[in-house]
């Protein structure tokens, strides 16, 4: 059965590695309800958030494929319970109904929308949350006469990982390429190199 899973992805920052990505993907037809990437807490590594409705079996195969790539570091997968998760809105209405229904004034304050941009013609108002709270905001403005909306895509973080930091910490401290380097022939390399 086909569910709502959101992968977080921790990379390398390289030309084309999104193009891998994607074909990864587009080689299974499975399409994306959402794709985010970013920084991440860890210099030069980035972070892609997706979401897909897709089976537990084939977002683990894909999960496994994904982490064979040389760039990609480490591969979570997580069903909405797992997570906490956003995403920010914008909504643009005419200013005129604004000033006019004070059922609309409530209801952006119902909904914690704030105002980004106020212009004579039309103000933009900014609300994050999830789908459903985004969703029916939406649908109320709409009555009065929504001039255009937008919403960003999924940013998520996992409950109860403790994130791909530690992990290189770890790696770093584990680095083989700090250990000292035991060679018996470095101390007799005129003797080695005479001709």
């Amino acid at each position: 059965m086909k569910q709502e899973y959101t992968l977080t992805i921790y990379t390398e920052n390289q030309v084309g590695l999104i193009n891998k990505i994607a074909i990864m993907f587009s080689r299974r037809k499975i399409s994306l309800e959402s794709l985010n990437t970013s920084p991440s807490e860890i210099e030069k590594i980035y972070r892609f958030t997706i979401v897909v409705k897709e089976t537990e079996e084939i977002v683990k195969n894909l999960v496994r494929q994904l982490e064979k790539i040389v760039d990609v570091f480490k591969v979570y997968c997580n069903t909405n319970d797992e997570i906490i998760w956003q995403q920010i809105a914008l909504y643009k209405v005419p200013t005129a109904i604004i000033m006019k229904e004070v059922r609309v004034e409530r209801l952006l304050r119902e909904y914690g929308a704030k105002a980004v941009v106020i212009q004579e013609d039309y103000t933009v108002f900014e609300t994050t949350g999830q789908d459903e709270e985004v969703n029916n905001l939406l649908e109320e403005l709409d009555k009065f006469g929504l001039i255009e909306f937008v919403k960003s895509s999924r940013i998520a973080i996992i409950k109860s990982s403790e994130g791909v930091h530690k992990k290189v910490l770890d790696m770093e401290k584990n680095d083989p390429t700090k250990l000292p380097i035991n060679n018996e022939f470095l101390n007799h390399k005129s003797i080695i190199f005479e001709m």
